[in-house]
C-alpha cells in the first residue's frame, strides 16, 4: 500500500465514528417509497454534506408535475461535487428512498439502532450505507488533494423505488452531472457490472355482468383471467429454459403479483386485472418480449367471445452490462478490494437479477459498476425485509476500498 493510500485508510479508521453518525441520521429520517415524499430527507443530507464542509452543495428539486407523474410526493436530488483539477469526472451515485418497514421487525426500523457490530434500520443497506461510504471516500480524499486531479461528485437521489427516471436519469439528461466513470450503490464482496431488464404489465379482462343465478348470460372476466393466468404460468417454464451467459444471471422470469376482480360473490365479474412483471436478462430484446407476451395473452382468450382484453405497459426498466471487466474502473476496484480486505481470491464480478439505477448511466454509454456496503447476500442484510442491517466492519471496509478506488482514477 502507497503512502498515499495509507494515509486515506488510517483517516477513514480515525473517523469511524462521525462515519456511524452520519449513517444513523439518515436511517432516523424516514423516506418511504411510497408514499415518496422525499425531500424532507434531501434537506437532511443537503445540511449533513454542508456541515462536512462540501462547497457548492445543491438541492435539486424537479418540478411537481413529474413528481406526481412518477407516484411521489416530493423529491429532490442532492449534488455535491468536489474538484481537484482538469481530468476525469467519477459520479457517485446511490438513493436514500427506500421500501416501507412492513411487519416483523425486532428492532425500531428508524433507531439505526447498533447490536453486536450491526446497524439496524430500514434503508441501511439498501442504500443509505453507501451514501454513507461514498461521502466519507471522498471526505478522505481531500487528505490528499494535492496529489490528484479531475473530479468527484456525490449524486444522491430519491426514486430509485419508482423507477430512477426524475432521479439519475434527470441529472444525467438535463447536464447536472457529466460523469467519465460511475459508481453506483451494491455490496462489498463483489461488483456487478450487469443487471437483468424489466417489463410491467397491466392485463385487464372486461367481460360481462349476470346474475350468479343465470351464469350463461353473463360473460366471466375471472374465467377468462384464469386461463390467462395458466397460459403465462405455462411461458415461465418455457423462459426457464433460456440461459444468459452472464455469471450471476440465470435466466428470464415472469410473476404475476397482483389481481383484483368482481362486484360481489353473486354477481358474474365483469372485470378482473392482474399485474405482471416480466424480468428480461441482458441478451434479450425488449420489443421482442414485449410482442410475444401481447400475443401470449390475447391467444389464452381468443376463444371467450365478448370478452375484450387490454394491456397496458407500465414498466420498462432497461438491461445494464455487461461492463467488461477490463475497464480501468473495475481493475482499480479489483486491486483496492484485494489488498484492503487481504482476500486471496479476485474479487468477483458478476451481475444480477434484479434492476436498478445503475442502467440509467449505461444506457448513456458511461462505465459503471454496482459497488458499496453489505454482505455477499442481499438475503444477509434482509435488505426489502424486517431487521434489515449492515456490519459495521463492512461499512468501514468500504469506505476504504472506494477512496483507494477514486485515488487510482485521479490521481496525477
Amino acid at each position: 500500500m502507497t503512502d498515499d493510500k495509507a494515509k486515506l485508510v488510517q483517516w477513514i479508521e480515525e473517523h469511524e465514528e462521525d462515519l456511524i453518525a452520519f449513517l444513523k441520521k439518515l436511517v432516523q429520517t424516514p423516506s418511504d417509497n411510497p408514499a415518496g415524499d422525499c425531500l424532507p430527507i434531501a434537506n437532511v443530507l443537503e445540511v449533513q454534506l454542508s456541515e462536512l464542509g462540501f462547497k457548492d452543495v445543491a438541492l435539486l428539486e424537479v418540478d411537481e408535475a413529474s413528481v406526481k407523474a412518477n407516484g411521489m410526493i416530493s423529491m429532490a436530488n442532492v449534488l455535491a461535487p468536489t474538484v481537484f483539477g482538469e481530468g476525469s469526472n467519477v459520479v457517485l451515485n446511490a438513493h436514500g428512498d427506500v421500501v416501507p418497514p412492513g411487519l416483523g421487525w425486532s428492532v425500531d426500523p428508524y433507531g439505526g439502532e447498533i447490536v453486536d457490530g450491526k446497524m439496524y434500520g430500514r434503508g441501511v443497506a439498501v442504500s443509505k450505507s453507501d451514501i454513507a461510504a461514498y461521502t466519507y471516500a471522498v471526505l478522505a480524499l481531500k487528505q490528499v488533494k494535492e496529489k490528484l486531479s479531475g473530479r468527484v461528485d456525490l449524486a444522491f437521489t430519491f426514486d430509485e423505488e419508482t423507477g430512477g427516471e426524475i432521479g439519475p436519469k434527470w441529472l444525467i439528461d438535463h447536464g447536472h452531472i457529466k460523469p467519465d466513470q460511475a459508481i453506483v450503490a451494491g455490496f462489498s464482496y463483489s461488483a456487478v457490472n450487469a443487471h437483468n431488464g424489466c417489463l410491467h404489465f397491466e392485463v385487464k379482462t372486461i367481460g360481462k355482468s349476470a346474475h350468479a343465478a343465470l351464469p350463461h348470460t353473463g360473460m366471466d372476466a375471472i374465467e377468462a383471467t384464469t386461463k390467462i393466468t395458466t397460459a403465462l404460468y405455462d411461458y415461465r417454464k418455457i423462459l426457464a429454459e433460456k440461459k444468459s451467459s452472464i455469471p450471476g444471471i440465470d435466466f428470464p422470469t415472469l410473476n404475476v403479483g397482483l389481481i383484483s376482480g368482481g362486484i360481489n360473490t353473486n354477481v358474474v365479474p365483469d372485470e378482473c386485472t392482474i399485474r405482471v412483471d416480466r424480468r428480461l436478462i441482458p441478451e434479450e430484446d425488449f420489443v421482442e418480449a414485449e410482442s410475444e407476451f401481447r400475443e401470449l395473452v390475447n391467444q389464452a382468450v381468443s376463444d371467450f367471445h365478448g370478452i375484450n382484453v387490454e394491456i397496458r405497459k407500465i414498466l420498462h426498466a432497461k438491461s445494464f452490462g455487461p461492463v467488461p471487466e477490463n475497464t480501468p474502473l473495475i481493475r482499480a476496484l479489483a486491486a483496492n478490494w484485494k489488498e484492503i480486505l487481504q482476500e486471496d481470491e479476485e474479487l468477483p464480478v458478476h451481475g444480477v437479477p434484479l434492476y436498478t439505477d445503475a442502467r440509467h448511466f449505461f444506457a448513456a454509454g458511461i462505465p459503471t459498476i454496482m459497488f458499496g456496503v453489505g454482505p455477499k447476500a442481499l438475503e444477509e442484510a434482509n435488505g426489502h425485509r424486517a431487521d434489515e442491517n449492515i456490519r459495521l466492519s463492512d461499512l468501514q471496509a468500504a469506505t476504504k476500498i472506494i477512496a483507494c478506488t477514486l485515488y487510482d482514477l485521479l490521481r496525477t
